[in-house]
């Protein structure tokens, strides 16, 4: 008995002294990780910046020192973080130029027109852009073709071929396993709904789908040809001809690139530029120490502050459990802006948006607080890759909506989409429900049976009353009619330049635009930029780091780009029955 109690108390003081011990690690952790946040950067005399192009790009993202704890390579990027390092590098008199590194960057369109504009800014100081490639992704391509000098490995490719829209349909997968989706929806180019209740594309989306990938790909088109002295006939001809594969020789040849060089050649190219000798070391900067250079940034002298609230995802009622990929939370959305609104310091809001749309009920929500915001001070829509449905929805009511050539906006209509699966109840499991009711609907959407006649009536004229509420918001912020809004509505998706033709957007422009505007319309010369939401702090992400959310995250690492699919699925459980949104995902292979 004794060495028992022994073995018992042992074991305790053990368990005690291993909790004690992981304690300390974690609190040295943190506290590394919080001295390490607090560092700023020393430029040296003849800096270069460094942007390598690669991986995912967001609208922010969250600097994450737990993943480097876990062995984590984090390859994503933030576009706040990319357009600040591409400012700062213009404004230091130490860096002399900015050095592109094509690796193969995962950006919408929209995204990709920020960098290149920023990187044209950039160009107007004087200073340098060389591109470097071992090979080049359209994106990549599209971003690198205003640098100064273009530069290929001689093994690499050019790969400019064009753009595709695909959709994953899955009718016939749900019949398979006795499930039938019951939608309902108005808006005849509502394109949401169709991968659940046929397999092939309607000739409504195909219209539409052409027309938006045709006037992103002029754009783009027309972007290049500027930069690099070639006609769009050529750019064309070069895309139908698919000279990635032609070699090396035939993309120098063809003007689209300058010279061929591996990367040694690169960077003693770089050394003779910045006239330093063979042996002498370049002094290049990461994306990383660009962040941390002129981290704590004083308020202006003035007093005057512009608030850029991101409203970045899909548009949630209450936050998904381990979501994938950022969300629009209707209610703290609410309560954000209310505070924004509260706030005398503040002098004008933009609200960056860049959404496919959601829930409806929280789309609502969200616009009336952006109409009341919107009574006490300026607020101007920055719209980034997507604002689309639930995204217009919220954008709407703003004084001045800017958008992006290539942003995909519009998509004014609703549906409801519900999954029942009786047939594999009923049919393949075998069950049988039986069911005692007091009222005609009382088992309204139950599972075990499909809607009847009057329950798709009742379903409908909800459907329709959103439709017919979400297009007067729209006619009321546009100060247009009804009847105006119902023409290019019909969940019509648009780009941003179609959409400022039929007067859904006023201005075509970046974030900087949007900033300009936003202080004139605020009546103010200088100010303070401050961003929200506030990002987590280190510890609180360390509390976020939950079992659930690292094996979500995981799992979107892996279903790279359908991950917004499986997001969609694994949170339907979630969704409000009404839904403003774009069809799920938009994916414009490059």
């Amino acid at each position: 008995m004794k060495d028992f109690l022994k073995f018992c108390l042992a074991t305790i003081v053990g368990l005690i002294a291993f909790t004690i011990i992981v304690t300390i690690i974690c609190i040295v952790s943190l506290v590394g990780i919080a001295a390490s946040s607090n560092t700023t950067t020393t430029v040296s005399e003849n800096s270069i910046f460094k942007l390598e192009l690669k991986g995912e790009v967001t609208e922010r993202l969250a600097d994450n020192p737990f993943e480097s704890l876990m062995s984590e390579e984090q390859v994503a990027l933030g576009l706040d973080d990319v357009l600040s390092s591409i400012q700062k590098a213009a404004d230091n008199e130490y860096i002399k130029g900015i050095y592109l590194e094509a690796g193969g960057i995962m950006a919408n369109p929209a995204t990709t027109e920020e960098i290149r504009n920023a990187l044209l800014r950039f160009k107007q100081t004087g200073k340098f852009v060389v591109a470097y490639g071992d090979n080049y992704t359209e994106s990549d391509y599209y971003i690198c073709s205003v640098a100064d000098k273009v530069i290929l490995n001689p093994q690499g490719m050019v790969d400019w071929h064009g753009l595709v829209s695909q959709t994953i349909y899955f009718k016939d997968l749900l019949a398979q396993i006795g499930v039938d989706m019951e939608v309902f929806k108005v808006g005849t180019y509502k394109s949401a709904v169709e991968p659940y209740t046929s397999m092939e594309m309607s000739d409504e989306n195909r219209e539409q789908i052409t027309a938006y990938i045709t006037s992103i790909w002029d754009n783009m088109v027309e972007g290049v040809s500027l930069s690099r002295g070639l006609s769009a006939k050529q750019l064309n001809e070069y895309a139908d001809r698919y000279i990635a594969f032609e070699g090396a020789e035939a993309s120098l040849e063809a003007g689209l690139v300058d010279t061929l060089l591996y990367m040694d050649g690169t960077k003693a190219y770089l050394k003779e530029m910045m006239e330093l000798e063979e042996d002498d070391r370049l002094a290049i900067l990461s994306i990383d120490e660009m962040k941390d250079l002129e981290k704590l940034v004083p308020l202006d002298k003035s007093g005057n502050v512009i608030a850029m609230y991101y409203a970045e995802g899909q548009i949630v009622d209450v936050a998904s459990a381990g979501a994938m990929a950022p969300e629009i939370v209707g209610e703290k959305v609410c309560i954000d802006l209310r505070k924004l609104r509260n706030d005398e310091t503040v002098k004008a809001v933009i609200l960056r948006v860049n959404s496919p749309g959601g829930s409806a009920f929280a789309s609502e929500q969200i616009w009336n607080e952006v109409v009341k915001l919107k009574e006490k001070k300026p607020v101007i829509v920055s719209m980034g890759d997507y604002a689309a449905s639930g995204g217009y929805y919220i954008s709407c009511a703003a004084d001045t909506i800017i958008a992006q050539p290539n942003t995909i906006t519009g998509s004014i209509g609703i549906f409801g989409m519900f999954p029942n699966p009786h047939k594999l109840i009923n049919d393949k499991l075998k069950l049988n429900v039986e069911t005692v009711k007091t009222n005609k609907h009382a088992d309204f959407g139950s599972m075990n049976r499909p809607f009847n006649a009057d329950e798709r009536a009742i379903m409908q004229r909800y459907i329709n009353q959103g439709y017919a509420t979400f297009v007067q918001r729209c006619a009321d912020g546009r100060s247009m009619s009804t009847s105006a809004i119902e023409a290019v509505a019909q969940g019509r998706v648009w780009t941003g330049e179609m959409a400022k033709d039929l007067g859904l957007v006023d201005v075509l422009g970046d974030i900087e635009t949007a900033k300009e505007i936003a202080a004139q319309k605020a009546g103010i010369d200088s100010y303070t930029l401050l961003t929200y939401p506030e990002e987590q702090g280190a510890f609180a992400m360390f509390l976020d780091q939950t079992k659930e959310s690292y094996i979500t995250a995981r799992m979107g690492k892996v279903m790279g780009e359908f991950k917004e699919e499986f997001n969609l699925i694994y949170n339907l459980e979630n969704m409000n029955n009404l839904q403003a949104r774009l069809p799920y995902a938009i994916h414009l292979i490059n």
